[in-house]
C-alpha cells in the first residue's frame, strides 16, 4: 500500500471512540461506543472489532491506544478512577490477541498531545502543554519536541494535584480536592449542584432538568447570570493551575480541548486572565492558550494512531 494505516482507539470514562487512521492523519473510518456499555474489556474490544471488519477497511500497520492511567512500558491500564473495568486491565494484550497485530498503549492525554504536534494546533511548538477537559483532567507535556512519559508513564497527571486538599472535593482517586474535581465537565456539574439552592429562579437553569457541562456552558453564552458564576470559577480555577503548571515546564503555550473547551474563545479568554493574575513576573505575557483545532475524540483518535507510525518505524 502507498499509504499506512493504524487502528486508534480513545478509552474514555464515558465513550470509546476509535477510527482508521492513514499516516496523512486523515481519519477514513469513525465509530464510538459508551464505555459503561461493556462490562469487561474484552466485550469492548470484541464490538470494535465486529465494526472495522464490518466496513472492511485495510489491514494495520498497528494499533494505538489511548486510555486513563495507561502505562505505556507494560501496556496495562492500572486503576483507572473513571472506568468501570478495576485494577490492572493487559489492554494491549487483549487488542493484541483479537486483532492479530502489534499495539502499543498511550496515556489518553498523552496521544491529544502527540495527535496536536502532528496533525493539530501545535504543529509549530516544540514546547506545549496539552490540556483535556472531558470526564476527567488530563494533560500530556511536550519538551523540546519529545513527548514527557516519566519513569513508569504516568507523568502528566495533573488533574490529580490537589488545588483544594485539605476540604476539597472527593476525587475518585481516593484523594480529595484534585484539580479535575472542579475542572471538567464533572467538576462542572458538581459545582452547579453544590451552588443550586443559590439559584435565581430566574436562570435558565431551572428549566432543564440535571443540566449537564454543556448545557451549563450554552446558558452561559445567553448571558445567564448563574451559569456565569460557574463558567467564572471554572475559569479561575484552570486559570491560577495553569500559571503554577507554567513554571514547571515553562511552555510555550497550553493547547486546550474537550467538550468545555470547544465552548469558544470566550472561555479561554477567561482562563487566560486568570493564568496572567497568578503566573510569576518573568512569564507574564509568555505564555498562550489555544483551543484545538481538533474535535476531542479526533485529537486522541489521531494521536494514539499517529504513535504508532512514531514507534514502529
Amino acid at each position: 500500500m502507498d499509504q499506512k494505516h493504524a487502528l486508534g482507539v480513545d478509552i474514555g470514562g464515558t465513550k470509546t471512540a476509535f477510527g482508521v487512521v492513514s499516516d496523512k492523519g486523515v481519519i477514513i473510518f469513525h465509530g464510538e461506543v459508551p464505555t459503561r456499555d461493556y462490562p469487561t474489556p474484552d466485550e469492548l474490544i470484541k464490538e470494535i472489532h465486529a465494526q472495522i471488519s464490518e466496513a472492511g477497511y485495510p489491514d494495520f500497520f498497528g494499533i494505538g491506544i489511548g486510555a486513563p492511567n495507561g502505562n505505556a512500558l507494560t501496556g496495562n491500564i492500572e486503576f483507572a478512577p473513571n472506568l468501570m473495568w478495576k485494577g490492572i486491565v493487559p489492554i494491549c494484550s487483549l487488542f493484541e490477541e483479537k486483532f492479530e497485530t502489534r499495539s502499543i498503549l498511550i496515556n489518553d492525554a498523552n496521544a491529544a498531545a502527540v495527535g496536536e504536534r502532528m496533525f493539530g494546533n501545535a504543529k509549530d511548538l516544540d514546547h506545549f502543554v496539552t490540556i483535556t477537559l472531558g470526564t476527567g483532567l488530563g494533560s500530556g507535556i511536550i519538551i523540546e519536541g519529545h513527548l514527557v512519559e516519566g519513569q513508569h508513564g504516568f507523568a502528566g497527571e495533573y488533574g490529580h494535584i490537589r488545588v483544594f486538599p485539605e476540604n476539597g472535593r472527593l476525587c475518585g482517586c481516593g484523594r480529595n480536592g484534585c484539580l479535575e474535581t472542579y475542572v471538567s465537565s464533572t467538576g462542572v456539574v458538581r459545582t452547579f449542584k453544590e451552588w443550586i439552592n443559590e439559584m435565581p429562579s430566574d436562570s435558565l437553569l431551572t428549566k432543564i432538568e440535571n443540566p449537564d457541562a454543556l448545557a451549563i456552558f450554552d446558558c452561559w453564552k445567553k448571558k445567564d447570570a448563574f451559569a456565569t458564576r460557574i463558567v467564572d470559577y471554572t475559569a479561575q480555577i484552570l486559570g491560577r493551575s495553569l500559571a503554577d503548571f507554567s513554571c514547571f515546564s515553562n511552555p510555550q503555550a497550553f493547547v486546550l480541548f474537550g467538550g468545555i473547551a470547544q465552548s469558544g474563545q470566550g472561555f479561554v479568554d477567561k482562563v487566560k486572565i486568570e493564568l496572567e493574575k497568578n503566573i510569576i513576573e518573568p512569564l507574564k505575557g509568555k505564555v498562550e492558550i489555544r483551543l484545538s483545532l481538533l474535535h476531542d475524540e479526533n485529537a486522541a483518535i489521531l494521536g494514539s494512531a499517529a504513535t504508532t507510525f512514531w514507534k514502529f518505524n
